[in-house]
């Protein structure tokens, strides 16, 4: 099921295709990027189509496949896995070894649930190569901090957050409950799972056997 947005969208390239992502963000009155997820699922789902220079066009079809309608209705909260955590005064060694006895790409470092950074195989290999003792090295000043990371929330579609892992090119996203602390102006993130490449493969394979429903 499409959302507003998205139901919006799509009877505006509709009605006025060919037109451009900008002079649609303008109609809603919110900026590009905003659409950016919402654009990308209606593409996905075959409902509009894009060309380079003009923009997006309605194609006609309508929102009878089953496979599409699906996905379409899939949340993250049903495909996460569960994130592995370390604590900031972790050693970068320590993260390495979370690492290989889970068996994950990605590592997170959180204090009380509340995610305060990344870790990524490609972090801790180039501090590696750098020649840093990883075991004196806190992991804190290798991982990526929370104020820079890109996530997605629990109730958001799982073809948001496969989009987000294609745009940003990262493997593994993590997935939290966002609280907002309005008197000190900063918003806390609260761990609950991850959501990798392998999760969104395994749940298109899914749809496409049936498996989902």
């Amino acid at each position: 099921m499409l959302s507003e947005r998205q139901e919006t969208i799509l009877n505006i390239v509709k009605e006025q295709s060919p037109i451009t992502g900008q002079h649609i963000a303008a109609k809603l009155h919110v900026t590009r990027a905003a659409l950016r997820s919402d654009l990308a699922i209606l593409t996905m789902l075959g409902l509009i189509d894009a060309r380079p220079k003009l923009g997006y066009f309605f194609t006609g079809n309508k929102e009878k496949d089953l496979l599409s309608r699906v996905i379409t209705d899939i949340k993250v909260e049903s495909c996460l896995s569960q994130p592995v955590v370390v604590g900031e005064h972790t050693s970068a060694y320590d993260a390495v070894i979370a690492m290989f006895t889970e068996d994950v790409g990605t590592v997170f470092v959180a204090n009380d649930n509340i995610l305060v950074g990344v870790v990524s195989r490609k972090d801790l290999l180039r501090t590696a190569l750098g020649n840093n003792d990883l075991r004196s090295l806190p992991v804190r000043m290798v991982m990526t901090p929370a104020s820079k990371l890109i996530y997605v929330e629990p109730e958001e579609q799982a073809l948001v957050a496969a989009q987000r892992l294609m745009e940003y090119e990262v493997d593994c996203l993590p997935v939290v409950n966002v609280l907002n602390r309005e008197q000190e102006d900063r918003k806390e993130l609260h761990i609950v799972g991850r959501i990798s490449k392998t999760n969104i493969t395994r749940l298109f394979v899914e749809c496409g056997l049936g498996r989902r429903s």
